[in-house]
């Protein structure tokens, strides 16, 4: 038999600060020659595409599993650096292509990034930018997250 459960506020808190595993960033050179690779590949389907100017970025949000069944599935999200001094072609040069980040839906980024604060943990941003789809965006730095870039995506009223 395993302990009883030990309440603690602060674990409740942290339950309900992510909702989903939103999407999986992938940093690649050329966004027309990854999409095919994951259609021809993978069978996957391209859901969203855009080109971000201030993130430096065009980008494809490319869905997995069957949306008819799980319309709020997680995607991969495809990112391609639109300049050499953009933050995705700086990662290109130093790591190659691969996983970027780690994207967490939340339902209030700002609420979120407060209780992060409030751990001790760095944002990226002292506020919200624009994101996906006019999703709203904040990052939790790397070297605050066990080296992973995390995200923290408010999707748009209109989304999931």
């Amino acid at each position: 038999m395993s302990a009883p459960e030990q309440t603690d506020d602060r674990l409740s808190e942290v339950r309900h600060l992510f909702t989903a595993i939103d999407h999986v960033g992938i940093a690649v050179p050329d966004l027309d020659e990854a999409v095919a690779f994951y259609r021809d590949a993978y069978g996957m389907q391209v859901l969203h595409e855009e080109t971000n100017e201030e993130q430096g970025v065009r980008e494809a949000m490319v869905g997995v599993g069957d949306r008819a069944t799980n319309p709020a599935g997680s995607c991969i999200q495809l990112l391609a650096p639109l300049s050499p001094d953009s933050t995705i072609a700086k990662f290109l040069d130093r790591n190659g292509p691969g996983l970027q980040q780690l994207a967490f839906r939340v339902e209030d980024v700002e609420h979120v990034a407060g209780v992060l604060r409030e751990r001790g943990l760095r944002l990226l941003y002292d506020a919200p930018k624009r994101g996906t789809s006019d999703s709203r965006v904040n990052f939790i730095h790397p070297k605050d997250a066990g080296g992973v870039l995390v995200e923290l995506v408010e999707p748009a009223q209109n989304q999931h």
